[in-house]
């Protein structure tokens, strides 16, 4: 609204000089210059440009921000041809990267996410060799244990990942929370595990 004002007035004293300037040359009293460079009287000007500007609701600003900020992400999604969508879908596949390949290669690179040292791996490793030998698919037929850790029964490791049946790391990251909430460390758990052929 401002910036049309600041035409809008622009555009008269432009006019205005002008039209004094082409009367100036014209043999006209400077009088009669100016006054014919005005606007003939009437009641009511029909737009006052120098009115303020009608004061917006904190709603109707907010709106007005909102619509600016989608305006430029379509901008900027045009230029670079990547939608907000995308960057999103982007940032949580970041989020949600881990580790994957061979099952003690990705126990190895975990142990330090619960503040274990690759110490404690020496113990993780025989533990879970003697439950399962690091097969994802191992099933223990007659508990039902499932899985690396031999979580028993093997749902329980659904609250790491939908994909607890199939994927070595949704496993493993129940394993190792499993090992810390009840024995401390991979060793703990080791050497109860020696102890009572069980952990």
């Amino acid at each position: 609204m401002r910036v049309a004002t600041a035409v809008g007035a622009a555009t008269m004293v432009a006019g205005g000089t002008f039209a004094v300037s082409a009367f100036a040359d014209s043999g006209l009293e400077p009088d009669q210059a100016a006054s014919a460079a005005m606007p003939p009287d009437e009641a009511e000007p029909a737009e006052d440009f120098f009115a303020e500007p009608e004061n917006l609701t904190e709603d109707e600003l907010q709106q007005l921000r909102e619509q600016r900020d989608e305006a430029n992400a379509a901008a900027g999604a045009a230029v670079t041809g990547v939608t907000k969508a995308e960057e999103e879908e982007e940032e949580e596949d970041e989020e949600e990267s881990v580790p994957s390949g061979d099952p003690k290669a990705i126990a190895k690179e975990l142990l330090g996410n619960y503040g274990w040292g690759s110490d404690q791996f020496d113990c993780l490793e025989p533990l879970w060799e003697k439950e399962s030998g690091w097969d994802h698919t191992a099933s223990n037929p007659s508990s039902g244990a499932y899985g690396i850790p031999q979580a028993l029964p093997g749902s329980k490791m659904a609250s790491e990942g939908d994909d607890w049946r199939t994927n070595p790391t949704t496993q493993i990251k129940w394993g190792l929370g499993y090992i810390e909430d009840r024995y401390s460390s991979p060793c703990d758990a080791w050497n109860h595990s020696q102890a009572n052929n069980w952990y």
